[in-house]
């Protein structure tokens, strides 16, 4: 006669207390299988209840926490966290919030690094989150602050690297970056800048006409356009086109684990990706400013001339006559400023994306929004302090 198999150890015990439900770890969990077996067997099942009866539920339900407790846990390795989570999913599916504050450090990281990627819903959030107040949005923005300073601290010790030529930038990476920030960018400056051009001497036309001043719609479009708009316009472009894209190339690069690799590899980040792109920006950025000046400038040529009767020669010429110096080297100076903030907008959101598609897309939106607000902060603030300078 055969004698009896032994019973399989017990690994799990379930404990029903008022405020919630507690999972025991218990024995050894070194080579136990994901599914079936002891693991499966041991879950507390729901249980048929008569009508008159209010019995407990018999597992953990919807808005329950689960606390697992790793107390009389004997043994473990690697595997067991994968093991478990094969066993909590399910659970967590169902609405169960998991706490795993009392597991070994070895077990609790990889577990809590899976908890996103259940695609949880409201029950992932803290109470006190649930329902952000100001004390918590203040936090997350000092927090968001804080980054910014240390990435802008980062760049600027690469930037200094670079100039004593200890940098792993290549200029390959260089060339490249200033293709495709500069002449690719020509055409929708070329539209943006043109229409805004037009639009400023028909307008500004419209009401000199009144007092019989159309001689001085230049030097409203002259001075307007290279001063202010040429490298106002030009930003705002840059920013929906290329700050977009170095926040959705280097977010990419993050949610798969690229620069991660990069890390490993003793490659500085900040010198392999946002040097190249910074640069190469503001390389391209006078070029590009003069450009959209100069197109805006003509641009207001055809109005002037078939609308309000100024001769084209009179136009040019008083167009010549208002500007000076200081109103291009404010324009220029603005708009490389504008440009390199679209820079450091766009990388500085692909580095601090999170690591799923979702993740990179609020990156490059958020770098979008973040490189306008700095750059309306910008020209509010060069305004302001080039005219009390009465420049």
């Amino acid at each position: 006669m055969k004698p009896a198999p032994a019973a399989a150890p017990k690994l799990l015990e379930w404990v029903r207390a008022d405020d919630g439900w507690t999972l025991k770890l218990l024995g050894d969990w070194r080579g136990r299988p994901v599914k079936g077996g002891a693991l499966v067997a041991l879950m507390p099942r729901p249980r048929p209840k008569p009508k008159a009866e209010a019995e407990p539920e018999a597992r953990p339900g919807s808005g329950d926490t689960l606390r697992i407790d790793a107390s009389g846990l004997q043994h473990y390795d690697a595997d067991t966290a994968p093991r478990l989570w094969a066993l909590l999913a399910p659970l967590r599916r169902e609405g169960v919030r998991l706490d795993f504050a009392a597991l070994p450090e070895a077990l609790r990281s990889p577990l809590e690094l899976a908890l996103p990627a259940e695609g949880g819903g409201a029950d992932e959030v803290p109470a006190e989150l649930a329902a952000p107040g100001l004390v918590q949005m203040l936090r997350e923005r000092w927090r968001q602050a804080l980054n910014t300073a240390s990435f802008i601290g980062e760049v600027v010790l690469a930037l200094g690297r670079l100039l004593r030529g200890r940098t792993t930038m290549r200029g390959a990476d260089l060339l490249r970056q200033i293709d495709v920030a500069g002449p690719m960018s020509l055409p929708i400056v070329s539209l943006t800048c043109f229409l805004i051009g037009l639009m400023l001497a028909y307008m500004g036309g419209a009401q000199l006409q009144r007092i019989g001043a159309q001689t001085f719609i230049a030097d409203v479009v002259a001075v307007g356009v290279v001063r202010e708009l040429a490298s106002l316009m030009t930003g705002v472009i840059l920013a929906g086109r290329i700050g977009a894209a170095y926040a959705a190339q280097i977010g990419s690069m993050q949610a798969n684990e690229e620069i991660d690799a990069l890390r490993a590899l003793g490659i500085d980040p900040i010198e392999y990706l946002v040097l190249p792109r910074l640069l190469a920006l503001l390389a391209v950025a006078p070029l590009l400013i003069a450009y959209a000046a100069l197109v805006g400038v003509l641009a207001g040529l055809p109005p002037v001339v078939g609308i309000y009767g100024v001769p084209a020669r009179e136009y040019l010429n008083q167009c010549l006559a208002a500007l000076n110096a200081t109103h291009v080297t404010i324009g220029l100076f603005k708009g490389t400023m504008y440009i390199g903030l679209v820079a450091l907008a766009g990388c500085r959101e692909g580095l601090y994306a999170g690591r799923d598609a979702q993740a990179v897309g609020a990156a490059t939106t958020t770098a979008v929004v973040k490189a306008l607000l700095w750059i309306v902060i910008a020209a509010s603030a060069s305004t302001v302090l080039f005219q009390s300078l009465g420049l």
